[in-house]
C-alpha cells in the first residue's frame, strides 16, 4: 500500500497496489512484482471512488442506463444544502471519458 494521487482532482488517498503492470528496466521486475521508481503499478480504486462519490454525488463505475434497472437505489439522508452543493459541483465537473472508462 502507500500513497497515490489523482492530479487533475487534487486527492491522495493510501490504496492498495494490485499488481506491477509495466517497468522500462526489465520484464524480469514485472514477474517478480519489484517496486522501483518509475514503475506502473495498478491501484485499488475504492477509496478514489468513494471520495468521488461523497464530493460530487456521482457513483463512478455504475452503467447509467443498466445499473438503475437491476437494483433499488439507496437513499442516503442529506440536507437540503450538501444535495444543492453535489449538483452545483457536478454541473461544474467533467470527468475525462478515458479516466472514466477505467472505473
Amino acid at each position: 500500500s502507500g500513497n497515490y494521487a489523482w492530479g487533475s482532482e487534487n486527492c491522495a488517498k493510501k490504496v492498495r497496489i494490485l499488481d506491477v503492470v509495466y517497468n522500462a528496466t526489465s520484464n524480469e521486475l514485472v514477474r517478480t512484482k519489484t517496486l522501483l521508481k518509475n514503475t506502473i503499478v495498478q491501484i485499488d480504486a475504492q477509496p478514489f471512488k468513494q471520495w468521488y462519490l461523497k464530493k460530487y454525488g456521482v457513483d463512478l463505475g455504475k452503467k447509467k442506463g443498466k445499473a438503475a434497472k437491476d437494483e433499488p437505489a439507496e437513499v442516503e439522508k442529506k440536507s437540503r444544502h450538501v444535495i444543492f452543493k453535489q449538483k452545483y459541483r457536478e454541473s461544474k465537473q467533467k470527468l475525462e471519458p478515458g479516466i472514466e472508462e477505467q472505473f
